[in-house]
């Protein structure tokens, strides 16, 4: 009997990478939506979303359009990952062993767990700012101490509650942000509301790919909050829960933001003009939206813990990691975070930004391996058994069709970029529009298709459905 049909899911998680048995299954796909909804309701999402008018100079009529556009697109190869999960029962990341082999996938599981780590850290500033902005008296260092260790405890904690703090933000938050809106549009503070700004290509495609590129980041852990749901819920429904969920979260915050900013004069801090635009709302708000980055937080931790597991496991692959392994690196990492954005500038957001620009660049190559890999050249059906191996069984330590498609898809990736990090010479003939992420998944698709199909990894999609006699390790 699964743990969802006898109730008995323990509410702290036992499990880490390990494959998760069908005794230990439980869940509902609904549980995806208010996941990826609620989740997505949170300051750095608002912050995010308001670029495209503060730093593009879109008007709201063009600025909402860019952003509903990059989460429509973006959200699909998002849902897609997520919807591995049932089907798998183990995290994203060490799932990547079988594309790249147990050596070559350290290197996106190395860079999958730098930018979560930046993730948390750029969240407990945010929640230092908003605590502070609720309570004055609360120095920004001690709410940035405060808001590491309440995302910590639910990190640890795991799994199950992680969904039901977003069942219960769900509604809170949505019901929340609906009347936000409501308040803001009755109190705009500023005449050229509707006319600041204008269109722009550049802008517009930026803010699009900053939207789709805000999905594509949850790429290397979205599975890791589906892995736990029955084998039996099919990829389909899996897909539907977390496209929806995340799509409209997203949208919802990436808008408020962009509305917040034109609602108040020009140069307002994101989150000062939130607290503004929303009058007698404001602090209820804010007190609703450090609980949101508190609790969406965890997550980011909860990867990137994951991740530095992964990697740990590459070289001591007999080790049995527990949940008190993870509750210890959880620590480690949120104290390290507290130190860095306690000291860190006052632009430390502005510059993580950029950097998560950066980091997409080899990380959207990966995704396009991943979801061939998994849906074209697989079929979903995996050797558990060889994932967890030190030599990489059946895949090995190096696919070098991988890792030749890999580098091939950030090395035609340059030249588009625009980013305050590196800018190719591309975009300057195109108004400085930005394609990189596009680009990088139109050519590494059909590239790494093609080399599978012409190596032994094509014939294994005939091996079977998924084994997991050695995922006991």
């Amino acid at each position: 009997m699964s743990a969802a049909e006898n109730g008995s899911a323990p509410l702290i998680e036992k499990h880490t990478i390990g494959y998760v048995p069908p005794e230990d299954r439980h869940g509902k796909v609904r549980d995806l939506f208010t996941l990826w909804f609620g989740g997505n309701i949170a300051p750095l999402p608002i912050v995010t979303g308001a670029l495209g008018v503060q730093l593009y100079h879109l008007n709201l009529f063009w600025g909402i359009v860019a952003i509903v556009v990059g989460q429509a697109v973006g959200g699909v190869f998002m849902a897609l990952h997520s919807a591995q999960g049932p089907q798998m029962g183990i995290p994203q990341m060490i799932q990547s062993r079988a594309q790249f082999g147990s050596w070559g996938a350290l290197l996106v599981t190395v860079i999958a767990g730098v930018m979560y780590v930046g993730f948390f850290a750029s969240n407990i500033v945010l929640a230092g700012k908003s605590l502070h902005g609720v309570a004055a008296g609360v120095p920004v260092p001690v709410g940035i101490v405060i808001g590491a260790v309440g995302s910590g405890v639910i990190g640890i904690i795991g799994y199950r509650f992680i969904h039901v703090l977003n069942r219960i933000g769900t509604w809170v938050l949505g019901i929340g942000i609906v009347v936000g809106f409501a308040m803001i549009f009755s109190h705009v503070q500023t005449a050229d509301f509707l006319t600041r700004g204008g269109f722009n290509f550049a802008g517009w495609l930026a803010t699009v790919s900053l939207s789709a590129l805000w999905q594509i980041a949850f790429a290397p852990y979205v599975s890791d909050y589906s892995r736990y749901l029955p084998a039996d819920v099919g990829v389909s429904s899996t897909f539907w829960a977390t496209y929806l969920g995340c799509t409209l979260g997203s949208t919802l915050a990436f808008a408020f933001g962009a509305v917040a900013a034109l609602a108040v004069p020009a140069g307002v801090d994101t989150m000062d003009a939130v607290k503004q635009a929303t009058g007698a709302l404001g602090p209820i708000m804010l007190v609703l939206f450090l609980l949101s980055v508190i609790s969406h937080n965890a997550l980011n931790l909860y990867g990137a813990v994951l991740s530095v597991i992964t990697s740990l496991q590459t070289f001591v692959w007999r080790w049995i990691p527990t949940s008190k392994a993870r509750a210890v690196l959880s620590i480690v990492i949120l104290a390290a975070c507290c130190f860095a954005a306690i000291g860190a500038s006052r632009d430390f957001v502005g510059h993580f930004v950029d950097l998560v620009l950066a980091l997409l660049v080899v990380l959207v190559p990966w995704t396009a391996i991943n979801l061939i890999d998994f849906y074209l050249i697989h079929a979903g059906r995996y050797d558990i058994d060889s994932i967890f191996r030190v030599d990489g069984g059946i895949y090995g330590r190096i696919n070098p069709q991988a890792l030749i498609a890999y580098a091939v898809g950030i090395a035609v990736q340059i030249p588009f970029m625009n980013t305050p990090m590196y800018s190719g010479p591309i975009p300057a003939h195109l108004d400085g529009a930005d394609l990189s992420w596009l680009i990088g998944l139109v050519v590494t698709s059909p590239l790494y298709y093609w080399l599978a199909s012409r190596d032994g990894a094509y014939r294994r999609r005939r091996q079977g459905p998924v084994t997991v006699a050695g995922a006991q390790r």
